[in-house]
């Protein structure tokens, strides 16, 4: 299997994950939900016990008289069966709306009344004593309350195409690397936060992400390593497959322009950029990780696959432009190093990519 196609399955797989954890988040509110049914009546009912207790003393110190204590009492149990009728209803309500959403997203104001919540912490207690070892445990949480003007959101970022370089003094169409054969694919996550507060116009975008760029060379050569240099040479057989592969971890900075959807409410501000046109222009810097070569072939009749993983003499550091165009999270990509891809080269190649990209939020 390919790494391209590895990481193609890791995404799904994690895809399917997401999606079978927040069914089982789900299932969990409601089923915490029904558990704090059963607490309702027996809170209440030791509330009023407490109340009657209280109310029976203050008889007897002779602060109330007996007919006061039996109004105190009747207004005491009113109260508290109305608690209950009005927390069995709020519990059932909320039960019927993640049952039928299948989620959260539908509370009214962003709220989410009631969720299971564990915090890790060490060296100090909570005030109900629900911590042990160092782990709070409690079927209840305060209300997340909503973001009222949310500047800031994130995007898982896919990016793949045809890779390439540019050499001194030569055109792209007389490259010595494959057009169909080069090629590049990036995974990451990326943010955007809006530069002025009253207008998403423009933004900043910016995140990290893994960049693998390939190149494959023409007419039977492969690279090799000679001393400070590395070329391109001849391989002794006819060759099924010739490709260097660099890897590299980036930190990406965009500024992004373009409309986006204002909506405004009493509980929030949103811009929403769904279906609307973006362009992004840029440039990223990082670290070079590794450099490896695949060699497949056949000698003496048997077939023969090296992986050869060496510096190669490339960079170590990589630091580029990069733009991008299109509508919503389908995107025309391209970036271009402005670092030599190998050191103390007799002639300078800088790699260049040109590709779509994908921001899945």
């Amino acid at each position: 299997m390919t790494t391209l196609s590895k990481v193609t399955v890791g995404i799904l797989i994690f895809f399917l994950a997401q999606n079978l954890m927040a069914q089982t988040t789900v299932q969990q509110q409601i089923d915490s939900l029904k558990q704090q049914k059963e607490q309702v009546n027996f809170t209440e009912k030791e509330a009023l016990k407490r109340e009657v207790e209280e109310i029976v003393q203050r008889q007897k110190r002779g602060e109330i008289t007996l007919e006061e204590a039996r109004e105190l009492k009747q207004e005491a149990a009113r109260k508290r069966a109305l608690n209950i009728e009005n927390k069995l209803a709020i519990l059932d309500n909320t039960i019927a709306l993640l049952d039928r959403n299948e989620g959260i997203e539908s509370f009214p104001q962003d709220t989410v009344p009631y969720v299971t919540k564990i915090e890790i912490g060490w060296g100090h207690k909570d005030q109900d004593n629900s911590r042990i070892f160092g782990i709070k445990y409690s079927d209840r949480s305060e209300p997340r309350p909503v973001v009222y003007d949310r500047r800031t959101y994130s995007d898982m970022v896919l990016a793949f195409g045809i890779n390439n370089a540019i050499i001194d003094g030569q055109s792209l169409s007389d490259s010595p690397y494959e057009l169909g054969g080069s090629r590049f694919f990036e995974i990451g996550a990326a943010w955007r936060t809006r530069v002025f507060k009253n207008s998403n116009f423009m933004r900043f975008s910016y995140g990290i992400s893994l960049q693998f760029n390939g190149l494959q060379p023409k007419d039977n050569q492969y690279f090799v390593s000679t001393g400070p240099e590395t070329t391109l040479e001849t391989f002794d057989v006819d060759l099924k497959k010739s490709k260097l592969r660099m890897d590299n971890l980036v930190v990406p900075l965009y500024l992004e322009f373009g409309p986006s959807k204002f909506t405004k409410t009493d509980s929030k501000i949103r811009y929403s950029i769904r279906n609307q046109f973006r362009i992004g222009i840029g440039a990223y810097g990082g670290l070079n990780l590794s450099a490896r070569q695949k060699l497949k072939y056949d000698r003496n009749g048997e077939r023969a696959k090296d992986k050869l993983k060496r510096g190669y003499n490339t960079n170590d550091l990589v630091y580029g432009l990069g733009a991008y165009i299109g509508i919503d999270g389908v995107l025309l990509y391209t970036k271009y190093d402005l670092n030599p891809i190998f050191k103390d080269a007799t002639t300078e190649q800088r790699n260049i990519s040109f590709g779509v990209r994908f921001d899945l939020d």
